[in-house]
């Protein structure tokens, strides 16, 4: 009688899994490489100019503190607070917004109109920079189309503020929230809705108790992805506010071009260097919060 051969399986029955070999790595080179090109060498004259600095009289550098703790203080500090209430504020009103436009599309038994949501969010996600802001400011600006047909300039619009620039912000965060949420409104089990209704749940309670909850993961990963998209966003702001709106990204365009203080490219590193670390510290939110969404929605 011939005997069984074991299975490849591990103590609890599921299937072992296989740790990846010399080949997987060396397949994986060329790729390590070039991200070490790109954004390593990069990343590490960055720190490296953040935190030394150079004595004009001698030409020696040195290790210091100065450029960091110049970061965190007066206007430098200013448009990092400013950066965060902008990114913090569209990311709310976008993740809201997003998520109801994307439960329309995705309850439509159109499937013309899912396909032309898609097409018009995938376009308008990516729509940013100076065209948008020219296209906003021929349209809602001070002599725009919109503002002259519809008497805005006496309601206290004005478009070169910070509520202006949320305003033409939220144009591309709430497509990319569209984006991000329709695969896990989709993930969402029909037969779940089905079974709460058997058991007498009204739509409420159903979103309460399950949508919600599996949903949050995603939920949030979006608001993350948003916040981060706000936070990192440089051309429009300038094309359209200038300096009128502390932001950072503007203060690190303004002290790596000397614009107010000469020789003050160090503390523009410096703030980069911040704004890296709010970066990394959104990324280790949202990473963890996709891998949970991505077991719920099996």
């Amino acid at each position: 009688m011939p005997v069984p051969s074991p299975s490849p399986s591990g103590p609890a029955g599921g299937t072992r899994r296989r740790r990846p070999g010399p080949r997987t790595w060396l397949a994986a080179l060329p790729l390590l490489v070039f991200t070490g090109l790109c954004f390593g060498l990069p990343v590490g004259a960055l720190l490296y100019g953040a935190v030394t600095g150079t004595d004009r009289a001698t030409g020696a550098t040195a290790l210091t503190g100065e450029h960091l703790q110049r970061s965190l203080q007066g206007p430098y500090l200013g448009s990092l607070v400013g950066s965060v209430q902008l990114s913090a504020l569209t990311a709310v009103i976008g993740s809201v917004a997003g998520v109801l436009i994307a439960q329309a599309i995705v309850t439509s038994r159109r499937t013309w109109l899912r396909s032309a949501a898609l097409t018009a969010s995938g376009v308008l996600a990516n729509f940013g920079g100076v065209p948008l802001a020219f296209a906003f400011i021929a349209t809602a600006g001070i002599s725009g189309v919109v503002t002259q047909l519809a008497d805005l300039g006496s309601l206290g619009w004005n478009l070169y503020s910070f509520t202006g620039l949320a305003v033409v912000y939220l144009y591309f965060l709430t497509p990319l929230m569209v984006l991000v949420i329709i695969p896990a409104l989709d993930g969402l089990r029909p037969q779940w809705r089905e079974a709460a209704q058997n058991t007498g749940a009204t739509g409420w309670q159903f979103w309460r108790m399950v949508g919600l909850p599996v949903l949050a993961p995603s939920l949030l990963g979006g608001f993350v992805l948003l916040f981060g998209s706000a936070f990192a966003a440089h051309a429009t702001a300038a094309a359209l506010v200038g300096g009128s709106v502390p932001l950072v990204t503007l203060k690190i365009a303004d002290a790596l071009s000397g614009n107010v203080l000469v020789g003050q490219e160090n503390v523009a590193l410096a703030l980069s260097l911040d704004m890296i670390v709010i970066a990394g510290l959104v990324m280790a939110v949202y990473l963890p919060l996709q891998r949970r969404s991505a077991r719920w929605l099996r």
